[in-house]
């Protein structure tokens, strides 16, 4: 089972996350896509990044925009792997919404 991270441990990870935002043990993010098509394959690039960390997030789509919600329930706050996920999320989206910008 992970381990909590420290504030200090999660604001090292989060350094270079600078459009994720902490609200107490939940790291959130807003991904606006060009189009609804676009978002779905950001969500489909992050279920594959998920399922090989074996860590998910959740997700809430509305037509064009992803909200992203991550925590690790077992632990009831903030591990290794959400900081890890909100990278991949990260790449994942940015390969996306960069190229329509």
């Amino acid at each position: 089972m992970p381990e909590l991270l420290s504030d200090a441990q999660i604001d090292e990870a989060m350094a270079d996350l600078k459009d994720w935002r902490r609200e107490g043990n939940t790291l959130r993010r807003t991904v606006e896509a060009y189009d609804f098509p676009t978002a779905i394959r950001i969500l489909d690039a992050v279920a594959v990044e998920t399922e090989k960390l074996g860590h998910h997030p959740d997700v809430d789509l509305r037509y064009k925009t992803l909200h992203f919600s991550l925590t690790t329930h077992s632990v009831g706050g903030l591990t290794v792997l959400d900081t890890e996920l909100a990278h991949r999320i990260e790449t994942a989206a940015g390969s996306y919404v960069r190229a329509h910008e």
